[in-house]
């Protein structure tokens, strides 16, 4: 009777246990033709968050998210890109060509009906070029068109849940006032009229954005770019020339009263900002007397402590048996007892290839005299034939390297590189003079070279 008793009593204890909450969405898919061995599925929010995801033989693919409040994800597999939007319990199976995904994408599964509608959402993009390139009026009334599109197609689309359907007619409201903000600088760029200004109030409708709507900031890149935006053109068009751009970007991000927007926005521009400080130490300081969050702080003086090593001065970090374009390898040591001028490059890479003609005139005004100039390409390794390619196509001079394993070269790691074009300048005794060197289009780099006496 006892034993009854003690079997009735843990029956009933193990039946009162909550079940374990599912925080997590499993996506599996198959992928036809596929360009790489492997799928890389993005956290939009956070980079940093990332799972590569083998493809089998047969073209398959499974994984598991675990999942917080963010629901926005990219899948890459090869230049394939995929948006995602995934809630906890979600069971999505994704199947394409990757030679035609766009006729051949199908998602089905639990959670599909958001998915299948940000995939028809893409197919309204319109050209950028062509928008941009339209005048006033008729740019207006095309994205007044296309924030129609938008709104009927959410409006048609069965099975969304109800916040989503809340949070997207939001974003879609910010993708519109987002076409707006960008108008005057695409327009220049692409019709060639570098002085272009808009009419009055052709952007007064901005002035309705707020910047401490946390939901919307959760939800929406396009919010959180279009703060980003508007606060970098405040900071880098400002007449204060005491404070430099980069501090006063952090300064005015330090305004924000709601503590995830300010401490995010000033974690997005630091991971990659702080690499590029004219002033190391203000930067440093304006970051951390303005963010709250003790994790993105870790980080930021892990950086900072880092960069603290490439200081002038200091022992340059070495590349070694990179591949040569004349033949061969080549490492920095093989330099020494001249100054090196390094451009780290990439052939996809616009603001680089726009270096070129500045960096050829630098060559040659140089040429004879003490110094090196290396160019070390960050490609992929199937974009090699590219590079070898563009090299011949623009007549490159100097000497064309070639990293050993793209932007994770451990040369590239050990100078922080984050974004390219990125020069540095090294001593004859293999010492750093400047991490972050001019351009070849800028004055400044001349003028460093003279009072080097190169």
């Amino acid at each position: 009777m006892k034993k009854l008793i003690t079997l009735a009593i843990a029956l009933a204890l193990f039946s009162c246990q909550e079940e374990k909450p599912i925080d997590y969405a499993i996506i599996s898919g198959k992928v036809l033709n596929a360009n790489s061995d492997k799928v890389t599925i993005y956290n939009s929010y956070n980079y940093d968050d990332q799972k590569e995801v083998a493809i089998s033989e047969e073209g398959t693919f499974t994984d598991t998210i675990t999942l917080g409040w963010n629901h926005k994800y990219s899948l890459r597999e090869g230049r394939n890109g995929l948006n995602l939007y995934l809630s906890k319990g979600d069971q999505i199976s994704i199947t394409y060509d990757a030679k035609k995904l766009d006729s051949t994408l199908v998602i089905s599964g639990i959670g599909s009906e958001v998915n299948d509608y940000l995939f028809k959402k893409n197919k309204l993009k319109v050209s950028v070029e062509e928008l941009y390139k339209e005048e006033e009026a008729d740019f207006k009334q095309t994205i007044i068109d296309l924030k129609t599109s938008k709104f009927n197609l959410l409006d048609s689309q069965e099975g969304l849940p109800a916040d989503y359907i809340t949070h997207e007619k939001n974003n879609i409201e910010y993708e519109y006032l987002n076409n707006i903000n960008m108008y005057p600088r695409y327009h220049g760029y692409f019709t060639g009229n570098r002085d272009f200004a808009p009419s009055e109030g052709f952007d007064s409708e901005l002035s309705s954005i707020t910047y401490d709507k946390e939901e919307d900031f959760k939800f929406s890149s396009t919010y959180r770019s279009l703060i980003t935006s508007i606060f970098s053109e405040k900071a880098y068009n400002s007449k204060d020339t005491l404070v430099s751009p980069q501090i006063q970007l952090i300064n005015l991000y330090g305004t924000l009263e709601n503590d995830l927007i300010r401490n995010k926005l000033l974690y997005n521009d630091a991971q990659f900002g702080i690499t590029f400080a004219t002033d190391l130490e203000d930067y440093y300081k304006a970051y951390m007397s303005a963010s709250t969050d003790e994790a993105y702080n870790e980080k930021i003086t892990k950086s900072y402590n880092a960069l603290k090593l490439l200081g002038k001065g200091n022992s340059s970090p070495k590349f070694k048996d990179y591949e040569n374009n004349a033949g061969g390898t080549s490492s920095l040591e093989d330099f020494e007892g001249k100054y090196v001028y390094i451009d780290v490059w990439a052939t996809w890479c616009g603001p680089c290839i726009a270096e070129i003609p500045s960096l050829k005139k630098v060559e040659k005004k140089y040429h004879g005299k003490n110094i090196e100039f290396i160019s070390i390409s960050i490609d992929d390794k199937e974009d090699h034939g590219a590079w070898k390619k563009m090299i011949v196509d623009k007549e490159l001079g100097g000497t064309q390297l070639f990293a050993n394993n793209n932007w994770k070269s451990e040369f590239i790691e050990s100078y922080m590189i984050k974004g390219i074009p990125r020069f540095i300048l090294i001593d004859p005794s293999g010492n750093i003079v400047n991490s972050n060197a001019p351009r070849p289009s800028s004055e400044s780099l001349t003028a460093l070279f003279e009072e080097l006496s190169i």
